[in-house]
């Protein structure tokens, strides 16, 4: 059992990357799943341990921007003694920009927010509670690598 934490842009693959590695395996938790709801976070912490109660693997598929965003998530999932796996994703304005023009309707974000995402951006590390922390980069094939996180590079 397992609480995975992307980590990006709006834009930067995120979603893709859960649909191309996690899909079959994890349940999948995120703000963006809940458009109506008026209390998001409520709502994401609730599916959250819900899937962590049912003994169930978790991608948590926001921004996550920040420590704040990122703490409740750890601290709920090392209450269910599940492992906690953040994966970061570069961040890169000009490819986040780009993709999230090919978007279309509600999955398309005003550009603000990815500057804005960008402007709060808080490195994550292993201090956090995380117990492993990897780099995933998108390649001109649009295949992902992924890589040990190296927070300077």
């Amino acid at each position: 059992m397992e609480l995975v934490v992307l980590m990006g842009l709006p834009g930067s693959g995120k979603t893709t990357f859960y649909r191309s590695c996690f899909a079959t395996t994890h349940v999948q938790v995120g703000k963006d799943l809940f458009p109506n709801n008026r209390n998001k976070a409520r709502r994401q912490q609730h599916l959250l341990e819900a899937a962590l109660a049912g003994g169930l693997g978790v991608v948590l598929d926001n921004t996550n921007p920040t420590m704040d965003d990122r703490a409740a998530p750890i601290t709920l999932a090392h209450t269910y003694g599940a492992a906690v796996i953040g994966y970061v994703f570069p961040r890169d304005i000009a490819g986040a920009l780009e993709r999230n023009r090919g978007r279309e309707g509600r999955a398309r974000v005003p550009d603000i927010a990815i500057y804005a995402t960008a402007q709060r951006w808080q490195p994550p590390s292993l201090d956090e509670g995380f117990d492993l922390l990897c780099s995933v980069r998108i390649t001109l094939e649009g295949h992902f690598e992924i890589s040990p996180w190296n927070p300077g590079g």
